[in-house]
């Protein structure tokens, strides 16, 4: 008698096993919930700023989530030209939230309007200059990119803060008076409570990856019962409503704003690129650059569309390429489920209130950890950089420190020309340019290192930690925070530190 086995079929590429429907679900749904707390931050950060009310506000949540769906299943199902067809969830990009705060500015909803005006022109640069930008991407090498994102945490620590506290002054019958709840003790014991909340289960492995959305729903619990939440939008609200194009009128269009989000773009492109090539090492599948052209092509795509629904730019989220890693779920079809789920989120307005009602102290108590994971990430980027025998240390002294002018003396630009102050008024616009021009200055159009760099510029030796590139398991998969291309051009080269795997 012979014995027979039935042979798995083999899969072509790793990322498009097909699992079972109820598996493809359930990944999908760990997939948004990873990333759900970023997508709906960004809206509310600018309706706050834009004076929306709360009815408003989940138009904006509602918006984002339905354009991050549309976004995802672009990137993860592909159209011709269109997606890189790996297992990548899209969602609003927390690199242009400071751009669009600087862009709305005391306006409301006529700056809320410039701020779509200027997504819709940056889309269509991005989406133009893809062809060319493998030539752009070498000018953002490490010690560039990681002062922008530094930066970019750095100047949203006033948002948390002023969540936590409060407006100073509210205006009453048409007259400015001071606040008598900013910065009250039970709105800041509140956020300490929710940021508490968030450290605890950031310990418990089963939870630390949900911890920023377990924390703001259980922050907002104790806001019902303490009278900081009110469920009324909810109960007001229609359970399915069709998006509207533009609800909060046709998008108005600045010179200084647009410069601002084009800059904004090339960040997240570069920030696009490291998300494609990562998830492709912990994959195990090849990605050429027609993938990483496809990838880039549905990004500004999205980044397009979105303004016309309500939504703000969109980009890779970089926490679902560790989630992948560390789940081993490699199925793009999975990630597209969880597209499907935020499509269907966000055609619910009432679904968008629930996040709606999320109370200010709540949110910023979540914000101090949120933001401040972004700054940290800029800074695990900047400890990368070698910076003995050169001038890095200069660009990122120069860079951060451009970019925090704008939040600690709000006028310093104030004499200088409107489309200059709507410019460098952002703080990862000002530190873009002066992290870009110095990295040329220093490492591009002055060949060579310097024997003996000046005082600014000395500093130790970077020591190279073994173990800094480490296997993922069987497939040899290199660690996606770790990537770095073999060339540089802040004037130094990639080093290769390789271990043997754990047995």
């Amino acid at each position: 008698m012979t014995a027979t086995t039935t042979a798995r079929p083999r899969v072509g590429r790793p990322e498009d096993e097909r699992l079972g429907p109820g598996r493809t679900i359930g990944y999908g749904i760990q997939h948004i919930l990873a990333m759900f707390g970023g997508v709906i931050a960004v809206p509310l950060i600018v309706g706050g700023a834009a004076g929306l009310d709360t009815a408003d506000r989940a138009l904006l949540v509602a918006s984002g989530l339905f354009v991050s769906g549309l976004a995802t299943l672009l990137q993860t199902l592909g159209l011709p030209y269109f997606g890189a067809q790996l297992p990548l969830v899209q969602g609003t990009s927390f690199a242009a939230v400071s751009t669009m705060l600087a862009i709305i500015g005391d306006d409301g909803r006529e700056g809320l309007q410039h701020v779509f005006g200027a997504i819709l022109v940056a889309g269509l640069v991005g989406l133009l200059i893809r062809p060319f930008f493998a030539r752009i991407v070498r000018f953002f090498p490490a010690v560039v990119t990681g002062s922008i994102i530094t930066v970019i945490g750095l100047s949203l620590m006033p948002v948390a803060a002023g969540w936590n506290t409060g407006n100073a002054t509210i205006t009453v019958d048409g007259e400015s008076v001071a606040n008598p709840d900013f910065a009250s003790l039970p709105n800041v014991l509140l956020a300490l409570f929710t940021f508490a909340v968030v450290i605890v289960l950031s310990k418990v492995p089963v939870l630390s990856r949900l911890a920023a959305l377990l924390g703001l729903a259980v922050g907002t619990i104790v806001g019902l019962f303490t009278g900081a939440a009110d469920v009324s939008p909810v109960a007001n609200a229609s359970i399915v409503a069709l998006p509207r194009p533009f609800a909060f009128g046709m998008p108005m269009f600045e010179i200084g704003a647009i410069i601002s989000m084009v800059i904004v773009v090339l960040v997240i492109m570069v920030e696009t690129t490291a998300d494609v090539l990562a998830v492709g090492e912990v994959v195990g599948t090849k990605v050429d650059s027609r993938r990483v052209g496809d990838g880039l092509r549905a990004d500004m795509a999205s980044s397009l569309v979105a303004p016309v629904f309500n939504s703000f730019p969109a980009t890779a989220f970089a926490q679902n390429v560790g989630l992948v890693a560390l789940t081993g779920i490699k199925s793009r079809f999975a990630v597209a489920a969880g597209g499907v789920v935020l499509i269907a989120l966000g055609l619910s307005p009432m679904a968008a209130a629930v996040f709606s009602i999320i109370p200010s102290p709540v949110l910023g108590g979540a914000g101090i950890v949120l933001f401040g994971t972004v700054a940290a990430s800029g800074v695990r980027t900047l400890s990368k950089v070698d910076y003995a025998g050169n001038n890095n240390l200069v660009i990122v002294a120069a860079s951060v420190a451009f970019g925090l002018i704008p939040v600690v003396a709000t006028d310093f630009w104030h004499a200088f020309p409107g489309w200059f102050v709507t410019i460098f008024h952002s703080g990862i616009s000002a530190a873009a340019i002066v992290a870009v021009l110095l990295n040329l200055f220093f490492n591009v159009f002055q060949p060579g290192r310097p024997d003996d760099p000046n005082d600014f510029a000395a500093a130790p030796p970077l020591r190279v930690q073994t173990g800094e590139i480490r296997v993922l398991g069987e497939g040899g998969a290199l660690d996606a925070e770790s990537y770095e291309p073999d060339e540089r051009t802040d004037g130094t080269r990639a080093r290769e530190t390789v271990r043997e795997p754990r047995s």
